[in-house]
């Protein structure tokens, strides 16, 4: 009887262990920018009609086409990729030039501005809309990404903000910078409004020369002429606004200036989500960690939200 119970149960969990056929494939995928290469992994769920398909664009900082950098690990944007893969949707999500595999596509700091980013996620949805498989398109575009994607919508079929900053950058920097003492205060201050005139800071102070650098600055003077809520009350195509009470980087506040300017919007608050898109329960500590631990779930209605947008549901 025992050899029976046992060879039941060998019975039941050998599909299991054995591996079930997967229900999506990944692939690399490279795109030539013209001034150099990006390399992204391609998610395609097994299915045979047009497949719906998301370019999903990663958050600021050395963040990796999984939701990755050097220092920490949660594989949100992977999560997300086999989350809509298992509801039937493609996925493209790739490395930033300069960033892990596509680091090589970006030559120096200096040379950097935000309007590259946007070309290159130009050039994925081109490339996506060439293939033959894929049918409707929708940009997912993380944190920074998100202004992104708003910059590269123009042959999108529908947006997602995820975690999207509402202001211009130099307001959320302004409000990150304010616990600093005053003498610190007011020179970053005095630097952002030299940057948002589109002038360069000459000698900056070396206690602000992390945020400040002159290798940067170009970066930051492409940058802070975006204002997210402007630009998105101009998208003509189907937005969503996602955003969760537990994000520690992007306000809630964001979140209702975005859809304040785009009311037409479905809007999807998340309780207790935080900014790498896992349900936290407990203090800042807990917050914190979640950076750093891949085998967290998503917070359960993030991908029924999406997907539902995603299929016009």
């Amino acid at each position: 009887m025992k050899n029976a119970r046992l060879f039941l149960l060998i019975f039941l969990v050998a599909p299991l262990i054995s591996g079930a056929k997967p229900k999506f494939v990944e692939s690399e995928l490279q795109l030539n920018t013209g001034t150099g290469i990006l390399n992204g992994t391609l998610c395609v769920p097994k299915a045979k009609k047009a497949i719906p398909v998301a370019l999903i664009i990663a958050g600021s900082g050395p963040t990796d086409r999984n939701g990755n950098n050097p220092v920490m690990k949660n594989d949100a944007l992977k999560k997300i990729a086999h989350g809509l893969a298992a509801k039937g949707i493609a996925s493209l999500r790739y490395d930033k030039r300069g960033i892990a595999a596509s680091a090589a596509a970006m030559k120096s700091e200096e040379e950097l501005l935000f309007s590259h980013y946007a070309d290159d996620a130009k050039g994925w949805i081109n490339l996506l809309k060439s293939d033959q498989r894929f049918g409707s398109l929708t940009i997912i575009g993380h944190s920074e990404g998100s202004l992104v994607g708003m910059l590269a919508a123009e042959k999108a079929d529908r947006f997602i903000s995820l975690a999207g900053a509402g202001r211009p950058i130099d307001v959320v920097l302004r409000e990150q910078l304010s616990s600093l003492p005053d003498e610190l205060r007011g020179l970053s201050n005095k630097y952002l409004d030299s940057l948002k005139a589109g002038r360069r800071i000459a000698n900056p102070d070396q206690r602000l020369m992390m945020l400040f650098r002159p290798s940067v600055q170009p970066y930051m003077i492409s940058w802070l002429k975006h204002d997210p809520a402007e630009i998105i009350s101009r998208m003509q195509i189907p937005v969503m606004i996602v955003q969760g009470t537990k994000d520690v980087q992007v306000a809630v506040t964001d979140a209702q200036l975005l859809y304040a300017a785009q009311p037409k919007a479905r809007y999807l608050l998340i309780e207790k989500m935080n900014h790498v898109l896992r349900t936290i329960e407990g203090d800042a500590d807990q917050n914190l960690a979640s950076y750093s631990d891949d085998r967290l779930p998503l917070s359960k209605p993030l991908l029924p939200g999406m997907t539902g947008f995603i299929l016009g549901k």
